[in-house]
C-alpha cells in the first residue's frame, strides 16, 4: 500500500482524487490550513505557505506528491495583489515542500502537479500541443512559472509531471453549473462570438489522469489534460440546452459587455484555446467521457437523480 501526499485536497478535484485513491487502497496525507480529524485512510497535516510553516511529518512513508494547491483564479478580480497571491500560492507552496524534502530523509520518488491550459492564451482555432511557448499574459506566465517551480524537483531526483488542465466539468458546482444556470431558466446565451474554444474535461477523466500519471513511471514532463473533442462556447451552450430540453434563443452577450463587467477576468470566458490531448493518448491513457455529449449526459442525468 502506498501513501500519497496531496496539496489542495479540500478543493473540488482534490476531494474526488482523495476518494478515488482511498478506494484503490492508497493512504492519503492531506496538507490543509486548519487541523482536521483523521480517518482510517486520510491523515491531515497543517501548513501555512505564506508563513513558510509545514508539518515535517507529512512526508513520512510518502511515495508520491500530488500538487493541486492554488488560489482560485475566478474568485476575485485580478488586482495586482490578487495576481501575486494566485502566483505565489502555486509556486511558493511547492517550493516549501521541496525545501522540506531537501533537508530530511524521505522516500518520495515523484511529483504530479496541476497546471492550466491558460498557459496557451488566446490562440483562436490553432491546435495547441505541449511544445508551444507560454502566452505573454498573466495566466500564461503564471502557468509557466508554476511548471518551472515543479520541475525544480528533478534536481532532487524526483520524476515530475505537470498536467495542463482545462475546465473541469462536474455536477458539484464549478464552471459548468454557472454556464448551465441561465439555460435551465430559459435564459441561456452564447458569450462573445461563441466561436472561442473551451478546453474541457469530465471530473472522472481528470481524476483518472492524475492516477495514471502516478502509476506510470514512464510519464515525465508536461501533458495536456483535456478531452479529445474540441468544443466552442456556442456548441457547448447548444449541447447543454439540448440535453436539458431548454430553448437557446437570446442573442449573444457582446464581448465588450463582459469586459466592462469583469475586466481582465473576461479572458476566462472569451479566450480561445483548442488544446490537443494527443500526447497523453499516445502514452496509453483512455478517456471515459471523450465527447461533450457523453460527459454532459452523465453529469446532468446524475444531477437529476440526486434532486
Amino acid at each position: 500500500m502506498k501513501r500519497i501526499l496531496i496539496t489542495g485536497a479540500s478543493g473540488m478535484v482534490g476531494e474526488h482524487l482523495t476518494a478515488a485513491l482511498t478506494k484503490k487502497g492508497y493512504i492519503v496525507h492531506a496538507l490543509v490550513r486548519k487541523p482536521q480529524r483523521d480517518s482510517e485512510q486520510v491523515k491531515y497535516f497543517t501548513w501555512n505557505v505564506e508563513e513558510g510553516i509545514i508539518d515535517k511529518t507529512c512526508i513520512e512513508e510518502v511515495d508520491a506528491i500530488v500538487h493541486l494547491a492554488g488560489e482560485n483564479i475566478g474568485k476575485r478580480p485580478w488586482s495586482k495583489n490578487v495576481r501575486t497571491k494566485i502566483l505565489k500560492s502555486r509556486t511558493d507552496s511547492i517550493g516549501l515542500i521541496y525545501k522540506l524534502l531537501s533537508t530530511g530523509n524521505h522516500q518520495v520518488k515523484q511529483v504530479v502537479s496541476a497546471s492550466g491550459t491558460g498557459y496557451y492564451g488566446n490562440k483562436r482555432d490553432e491546435l495547441l500541443s505541449e511544445d508551444r511557448v507560454p502566452a505573454d499574459d498573466f495566466l500564461g506566465q503564471t502557468c509557466f512559472a508554476w511548471e518551472m517551480a515543479v520541475a525544480k524537483g528533478r534536481s532532487l531526483g524526483l520524476r515530475t509531471v505537470s498536467l495542463r488542465c482545462g475546465v473541469v466539468f462536474t455536477k458539484e458546482g464549478g464552471a459548468l453549473s454557472k454556464i448551465a444556470a441561465p439555460i435551465k431558466l430559459g435564459l441561456g446565451a452564447t458569450l462573445g462570438s461563441g466561436k472561442q474554444y473551451i478546453p474541457w474535461i469530465h471530473i472522472q477523466d481528470a481524476v483518472n489522469m492524475y492516477i495514471y500519471a502516478l502509476e506510470h513511471p514512464g510519464l515525465q514532463g508536461v501533458y495536456n489534460m483535456v478531452a479529445p473533442e474540441p468544443v466552442t462556447n456556442k456548441q457547448l451552450n447548444q449541447q447543454i440546452a439540448k440535453i436539458l430540453g431548454k430553448p437557446l434563443w437570446l442573442p449573444p452577450v457582446p464581448a465588450f459587455v463582459l469586459k466592462s463587467i469583469m475586466g481582465k477576468m473576461s479572458e476566462l470566458l472569451l479566450d480561445s484555446a483548442k488544446v490537443s490531448p494527443d500526447k497523453i493518448l499516445n502514452a496509453g491513457f483512455r478517456f471515459t467521457y471523450p465527447t461533450i455529449e457523453t460527459a454532459l449526459k452523465h453529469i446532468f442525468e446524475r444531477e437529476k437523480r440526486d434532486e
